[in-house]
């Protein structure tokens, strides 16, 4: 078979490259159902595939957004973590000083 393409794969997903529609050779020439004009038809398809192609990129930069608030979240974690750290180094470097001026009072 020397298709093309068919409705369920067409050749291209372009709908200004696909072929127009043809009227269907089954039906009288004065049949009740009208004629469409696809014009509007393939401007909403347009942008319709436009939009579908947008949505990756946009779940992708939400994805990204979230990491970065998530590595964010977990920097200041560690900055915490290290000023606490740090803190209670001081607090102990304080007490020893304490403790060795209390001594040298005494004798």
């Amino acid at each position: 078979m020397n298709t093309p393409g068919t409705i369920d794969r067409p050749l291209t997903h372009d709908p200004k490259k696909q072929a127009p529609m043809k009227p269907s050779t089954s039906e009288p020439a004065g049949s009740a159902i009208p004629d469409v004009t696809t014009t509007g038809a393939n401007a909403s398809r347009q942008n319709r595939t436009r939009e579908m192609q947008l949505i990756p990129e946009a779940l992708a930069r939400a994805h990204m957004r979230e990491r970065m608030q998530e590595a964010e979240r977990d920097r200041q974690a560690r900055r915490l973590a290290v000023a606490r750290r740090m803190q209670r180094r001081a607090e102990r470097a304080s007490m020893r000083a304490r403790r060795a001026l209390a001594i040298a009072v005494m004798q």
